[in-house]
């Protein structure tokens, strides 16, 4: 993983559970719903002229890891067709998407928050997965009180005194 030694420390100290050597194979699930991925183990083949290793399947390694939930993150460049194809939300001269409130990862689009490297662009794995908790907490309150910010920071004047 093309990650420095402290960053996979704190990814670690996070709750992240590494499982090294392992590429996933495809979703399973019913009616549009994921319910387990399929991997497989590989290990590392001969050295190539670069003297890089690379990884290969380790035959008949193929085992479940059932999930309810799969985020695909690869890469950490910017997909353009973001800022084209969806109305009201800003992106950068970058590309990447513009957020009102860094706290909460709220965009210019109502209901629709970001974090992590389409915020920042390439960034550490540490600084995209708090970007990500912030955005989630931005969900999390934007879903329970139809509100970016909780009430105590609300400024409704007819609940003030």
């Amino acid at each position: 993983m093309p990650a420095r030694k402290e960053e996979v420390a704190h990814a670690e100290a996070e709750g992240i559970h590494f499982l090294w050597l392992t590429a996933p194979v495809k979703f399973l699930g019913e009616k549009g719903w994921v319910n387990a991925v399929e991997c497989l183990h590989m290990e590392l083949g001969e050295s190539d002229e670069s003297g890089r290793r690379h990884p290969v399947p380790e035959p008949n390694s193929n085992f479940l890891l059932e999930e309810d939930a799969v985020i695909i993150a690869v890469g950490n460049g910017v997909n353009p067709l973001i800022g084209r194809t969806t109305p009201a939300l800003r992106t950068t001269r970058r590309g990447t998407i513009e957020v009102l409130d860094p706290s909460t990862g709220q965009t210019a689009r109502e209901g629709v928050f970001a974090g992590g490297d389409i915020v920042t662009g390439a960034a550490t794995v540490i600084e995209a997965m708090g970007s990500g908790k912030r955005a989630a907490a931005g969900i999390h309150q934007y879903l329970t009180y139809q509100n970016p910010k909780p009430p105590s920071e609300s400024t409704d004047s007819s609940t003030s005194k």
